[in-house]
């Protein structure tokens, strides 16, 4: 095993200036500083993580909070997962992922503890009742999602006000004027989740200054869910032509149950998803959609949680343009 004095005679240093230039609490030149790098690439030498912690007084953990509710699409939830495991990992940290719903007492558990560096926090409510903690926290925290009162926090998400808009204005290029959001399961509009009431207003608003008529309905992700939403839809005097689907789980049984009933996608009724593009691109009919970024912003809020780690840094809310991707399930209405 190679070890701290071995990177010292390679670099020509003492094992003490090799210390310094991994802890960094030292200023070393340059030119040592690369010598030094260099020895510690060639002989692939690992510090010891427990020894480098006490010395950082650093865990090189982050915790990802994210409570798996019944009501969460697990798939997509693991692919904030995986994008926020595969960043900290460039960065040389590990990831703690906590799922029981704790409220602000999980946060402060995190922190007494000291389990972690930072923290990043996912389904965020409108009237998050963790913001007074968030704010105080001794670590760096980065919200995935935004609350009404994002102010002195960090926060990152899609745009789910544009995305609900921009659903609406493709609908209505296309010459429909009767759409329909099938949306999350009710406990999820019942929780305040901050992406799903932002996503309605988006739509709602834009349908309303576009002369589209808008119904709303929240889906239970079930078989029996779907079908009683689609019962109220399309039995109307004036059935709708173009849905938007806020709700990946039912995005397969949903063409399922529109094939059964006989209806072609798009002639019939256009699709439009809010999903992660390969969920999308999966379907039996790949479906066009705003691309839900979870490898986007995973990597970014672990981004932020470093930059105030390596020291102060302005709180701020970043917002990602939704990207609408046409992909064949929407068209113009057939007279």
């Amino acid at each position: 095993m190679v070890t701290i004095a071995d990177v010292a005679r390679a670099a020509g240093v003492s094992p003490s200036t090799v210390s310094y230039v991994l802890s960094g609490k030292r200023s070393i030149s340059e030119t040592t500083r690369r010598r030094v790098h260099h020895s510690i690439r060639a002989l692939g030498y690992r510090p010891n993580a427990g020894a480098r912690a006490l010395a950082s007084s650093r865990t090189n953990v982050l915790a990802l909070v994210v409570p798996l509710r019944a009501d969460l699409n697990v798939p997509v939830v693991m692919q904030f997962v995986a994008a926020t495991v595969a960043a900290a990992r460039s960065h040389d940290h590990d990831v703690l992922l906590l799922t029981a719903d704790e409220g602000a007492e999980g946060l402060h558990r995190v922190v007494a503890s000291s389990l972690a560096d930072a923290i990043i926090v996912m389904d965020v409510e409108a009237a998050e009742p963790r913001v007074p903690v968030l704010r105080e926290l001794s670590r760096p925290a980065v919200l995935i999602g935004v609350p009404d009162d994002p102010h002195a926090l960090t926060c990152v998400d899609l745009d789910f006000t544009a995305a609900g808009s921009d659903c609406v204005h493709h609908l209505a290029d296309l010459g429909h004027r009767d759409v329909a959001l099938i949306g999350p399961s009710p406990a999820v509009y019942q929780r305040g989740t901050s992406y799903a009431g932002r996503f309605l207003s988006g739509f709602r608003r834009t349908a309303a200054s576009r002369g589209v008529e808008a119904a709303a309905l929240a889906c239970v992700p079930t078989y029996d869910g779907l079908r009683e939403c689609l019962d109220g839809l399309l039995a109307g005097h004036r059935p709708v032509t173009g849905l938007v689907v806020h709700n990946e789980a039912i995005l397969g049984p949903l063409l399922s149950e529109l094939a059964r009933r006989g209806l072609a996608v798009p002639r019939d009724l256009s699709v439009l998803a809010v999903c992660p593009p390969d969920v999308a691109q999966a379907q039996a009919v790949p479906l066009s959609s705003i691309d839900l970024p979870a490898v986007e912003l995973g990597r970014l809020a672990v981004e932020l949680a470093m930059r105030r780690l390596d020291g102060p840094a302005e709180p701020e809310v970043r917002l990602l343009p939704p990207r609408l991707t046409a992909r064949g399930s929407t068209g113009p209405v057939v007279a």
